[in-house]
């Protein structure tokens, strides 16, 4: 389980800029205190009521959405980014990152950031809200971005797609849909493109996930867990102590798929 860099947004680091937009988007009309109790509702959801997860209950309120977006989209980007540091998959350029189920953008936007030139970002999301928040996350990232409003049961990678990912995406999803966005993937990396999936790193969130690791070794892959230090910056840090949620160290699981 490697253990690297601290992860988190310094000044002079673009994300800083981003999160201090954030701030001021989701709290023009909301205290502190309200975004603070709909987070620890909302880290109930995530750890005792998953099943609530896959009819939108994340996103159910004006606080909840507050909190997915000011708490766990920046724990996401960091979390990603410095997954792709870790794993080297910024480098040779990309030209289109796939965010298949994008939430606010977050995977794709940090993914992307991370190589020069940056890649265009085309995203799927399912909730009107997180896709509309994703197309902000990315134009204030100044990032060019496509969101639609899609169900990954159906979804098709891009052929154009050079990555793609799928950030706490799969353990959403029924074993039905969850089985053809890994076949998808696995196809995607088949005409030449990366592949990332990041998922949390409790076990009982992914009881599928040594058949997805199967998948991605058979395709040359590699399966990492994460332990990386952190300093939550900003709103981020205030309501996760607000709402007693330890975060000195973010956790995480992935599996990648290189094309070189």
């Amino acid at each position: 389980m490697p253990v690297t860099e601290t992860a988190t947004a310094a000044p002079g680091d673009p994300a800083a800029a981003w999160l201090g937009a954030l701030e001021a988007r989701h709290l023009a009309d909301l205290r502190p205190a309200e975004v603070g109790r709909a987070l620890r509702a909302l880290s109930s959801a995530y750890v005792e009521r998953r099943e609530r997860l896959a009819r939108g209950a994340a996103l159910d309120g004006a606080g909840k959405r507050a909190a997915f977006a000011l708490f766990y989209g920046p724990l996401h980007f960091l979390i990603v980014r410095a997954i792709v540091r870790a794993v080297d998959a910024a480098a040779p350029p990309l030209d289109l990152i796939a965010d298949l189920g994008c939430g606010t953008g977050v995977a794709g936007a940090a993914w992307a950031l991370e190589c020069a030139p940056h890649p265009r970002v085309f995203g799927i999301e399912r909730h009107p809200w997180a896709a509309d928040e994703a197309r902000w996350t990315c134009r204030t990232l100044g990032l060019d971005a496509e969101v639609r409003c899609g169900d990954l049961s159906r979804v098709r990678v891009p052929a154009r797609a050079s990555a793609v990912v799928a950030a706490y995406t799969a353990n959403e999803l029924p074993d039905n849909a969850r089985a053809a966005l890994l076949r998808e993937i696995v196809g995607a990396h088949t005409r030449g493109a990366r592949a990332l999936i990041v998922e949390p790193i409790a076990r009982s969130a992914v009881p599928w996930w040594p058949g997805w690791v199967e998948a991605f070794r058979a395709a040359g892959g590699r399966e990492d867990e994460w332990r990386f230090p952190v300093g939550l910056p900003g709103i981020t840090g205030r309501l996760g102590r607000a709402a007693g949620l330890d975060h000195r160290e973010l956790t995480a699981r992935s599996l990648y798929l290189s094309n070189r």
